[in-house]
């Protein structure tokens, strides 16, 4: 939260009860953000404070973070009081910082309105934290005007939210599964794609049993990648524009491609949606029906389309079904290990440069980290490094706004992860750009002395930007660097300035030396990784292209040179 005149009576009275502790952001959005993160890490509501007006308005894309990864969080807004709002008036402001809060945030909550009876407080919140949780969860606002807030009211007294009775139904999709089934038996390169839909649903013990019995290879969406660690023998890798080659050229040669949660978005199926894995038969399961009824719309044809959660999917298939499945295809995964092989992520030439590569960066430290950590990261190339070449262990998690994915979520969102789980040590990986963001929320972290280590992957600029810059603009890198307009500060003396213990890694031969040294101090660490403003995301898929434009499959041991995605200026080698 963070106090101001439309909110110091809730503020107040939150402050009175024994069971809840607030923690003071310095930004409402960091705020927001931090509240979502929580709500990910432990699966409970996460909920947030601000004032009226900008306090309100400087939430929206902490909000939008939940909302576009159906995070359920609950959002509490100050607002003026009740005979000062401007209602019908047609003048645009009546009180100090008056905004119509409940319709901006209307098209980014599950549930948005203004409390206008203090005797249905009760009844609000009830309401909006069920709503949160149910279906497909999202966040939800509450705005509370100031002379409500004021009220005295006797708690026992107030109505209560009664959900509508409603059986508890599950959709008949047995049918389906059975159609689902003799595709399954008839697929000689199946993949199965596991989506965030997964954990939402609390399915993640059943997706591994479904993979398992099954022996089909699993290409994780982003949001899925610390779901099996990666020594797992059926996993692939991550896939689409930003994915590992490997991992493309595995959904892109499939005959059979299960979708289980995933909404198959353009950063994962390329474009245009028809040319992903084309010479597919498609199983798409998701909870959302317009997220279902897109693909008929965007052009990607899909077989078979159930409407249900995960969970439910997975106890109609494992329960009756799954121990009398067993594929054959030894071929299929010798040819996917080929690929791996063939095209690391991380190539032996990467290690013999004498500047810090950031592929060898994420590398070493996923080898360094515990299987209990958590990692929280920013977007931009230092997403897209991490989620390339990040080995996840058992019970590692990786928490990003994978949809909205805002420059400055990493830091604050850490922050509610290491106050969720009673101070844990969680690693945050962020850019320069990103950090510059949030940068005031050292300052919590340093007030709460949560054990948390910053990676800054310091790239002197927006590299990502400067990619696209690189693919459509001949490389003329306006707004995106130093000289065209960014400025930075030297971040190891603002860190230290914030109390930080700190130290700079820029050569590959101490990398491991200086992970060591910020992962054995018992404090906040902040570490400094430069990394050159030449180096790019390798492999990357330019925007309007399909994942590749290769033959289709032919069963035959040849790999398919033409289907390597090439590097775009770049100083990185390529394997």
């Amino acid at each position: 939260m963070i106090a101001g005149g439309a909110s110091v009576h809730l503020i107040d009275s939150i402050s009175k009860h024994p069971g809840i502790n607030y923690i003071c952001a310095q930004h409402e959005q960091a705020g927001a953000m931090a509240a979502d993160a929580y709500a990910r890490i432990t699966k409970n509501l996460g909920a947030a404070i601000s004032t009226s007006g900008p306090g309100a308005t400087n939430m929206l894309t902490g909000v939008c973070c939940a909302y576009y990864d159906s995070v359920p969080v609950i959002y509490i807004t100050g607002q003026v009081a009740t005979f000062r709002l401007k209602r019908n008036t047609g003048v645009r402001q009546l009180g100090f910082q008056e905004t119509d809060v409940v319709d901006i945030f209307k098209p980014i909550t599950k549930y948005a309105v203004r409390l206008e009876d203090p005797q249905m407080i009760r009844y609000e919140l009830e309401k909006a934290c069920y709503i949160a949780r149910t279906d497909r969860p999202g966040p939800v606002l509450i705005d509370i005007p100031d002379d409500l807030q004021r009220q005295t009211i006797n708690a026992s007294d107030l109505v209560r939210y009664e959900p509508e009775k409603v059986e508890s139904v599950r959709p008949d999709i047995d049918e389906q599964i059975r159609e689902c089934i003799n595709l399954i038996r008839n697929a000689k390169r199946p993949v199965i794609i596991l989506g965030w839909g997964i954990r939402l649903s609390g399915a993640e013990a059943d997706a591994k049993a479904f993979v398992e019995k099954l022996g089909v290879p699993f290409t994780p969406t982003w949001a899925m990648l610390d779901l099996l660690p990666y020594e797992h023998p059926f996993f692939v890798g991550t896939f689409g524009s930003h994915g590992t080659r490997y991992g493309n050229f595995t959904v892109q040669n499939a005959d059979l491609i299960i979708s289980i949660g995933a909404r198959l978005d353009t950063r994962e199926a390329g474009s245009p949606l028809t040319t992903f894995s084309r010479e597919a038969k498609k199983i798409i399961i998701d909870i959302d029906k317009s997220e279902l009824k897109k693909f008929e719309t965007l052009g990607l044809k899909a077989n078979i389309l159930i409407n249900a959660d995960a969970k439910h999917f997975f106890n109609c298939f494992n329960n009756h079904y799954l121990n009398k499945m067993k594929l054959n295809i030894k071929e299929w995964l010798n040819t996917i290990n080929s690929w791996k092989d063939r095209y690391p992520i991380c190539c032996k030439e990467y290690y013999n440069e004498k500047d810090a590569n950031p592929y060898v960066f994420m590398k070493t430290l996923s080898n360094e980290l515990s299987e209990e950590d958590i990692i929280v990261v920013d977007t931009g190339c230092a997403l897209a490094w991490l989620m390339q070449s990040f080995e996840p262990k058992i019970n590692q998690r990786i928490i990003h706004d994978f949809n909205n994915t805002a420059m400055g979520y990493a830091l604050p969102g850490s922050i509610g992860v290491s106050i969720a789980m009673h101070n844990k040590r969680v690693i945050c990986v962020t850019g320069d750009g990103s950090l510059q963001m949030n940068i005031q929320e050292l300052a919590t972290l340093i007030r709460h002395e949560l054990p948390i280590k910053i990676f800054l992957i310091n790239n002197h600029g927006y590299n990502m930007i400067q990619q696209t810059q690189d693919q459509w603009f001949e490389s003329r890198y306006e707004a995106s660097t130093v000289e065209s307009g960014l400025a930075f500060p030297d971040f190891i003396k603002v860190a230290k300035a914030y109390g930080f213990k700190t130290n700079s890694i820029s050569r590959n031969y101490d990398m491991k030396k200086k992970i060591r040294e910020a992962m054995s101090y018992q404090g906040p660490f902040f570490c400094n990784v430069n990394i050159s403003q030449k180096c790019r995301v390798i492999p990357q898929v330019i925007f309007g292209r399909p994942i590749e434009d290769g033959e289709p499959f032919l069963e035959r041991k040849e790999f398919f040179k033409n289907m390597i995605v090439k590097p775009h200026q770049s100083s990185l080698k390529e394997s």
